[in-house]
């Protein structure tokens, strides 16, 4: 049997829909957790606070403003995947930085927020 588990997907921020073009990428760990060793063997782990982050390309439609993509705080980002996921990004802020590729007609955006929660359909 074939499930459908990757392709179409939606990015809303605050209930709007973006011009999603691809590449998105979902981080919604907010632990980090490194190994620690000694000269006499593993003597355990650190556990780091880490924030968590939907990334993507946007097309740069017309109705796409970098300016207010900038402006954009507290918000609540979500991503809808192929395969039933959701995820909602809470408390975010547009990180900034963004850089238009003109060739490709894309922006690559960040949003970073205090946890991420995922859902299935």
């Amino acid at each position: 049997m074939a499930i459908r588990f990757a392709g179409i997907a939606f990015v809303m921020v605050d209930g709007a829909q973006e011009p999603l073009r691809g590449d998105l990428t979902i981080s919604p760990n907010s632990l980090e957790r490194t190994m620690i060793a000694g000269q006499d063997g593993i003597h355990g782990y650190q556990e780091l606070p880490r924030v968590p982050y939907i990334e993507c390309s946007l097309s740069t439609m017309p109705q796409v403003s970098v300016d207010a993509l900038e402006q954009q705080v507290n918000v609540t980002v979500v991503a809808q995947l192929a395969n039933g996921k959701q995820y909602s990004l809470q408390e975010a802020t547009c990180k900034g930085g963004i850089e238009i590729n003109a060739r490709d007609g894309q922006m690559r955006v960040r949003w970073e927020g205090t946890r991420c929660n995922e859902m299935g359909f």
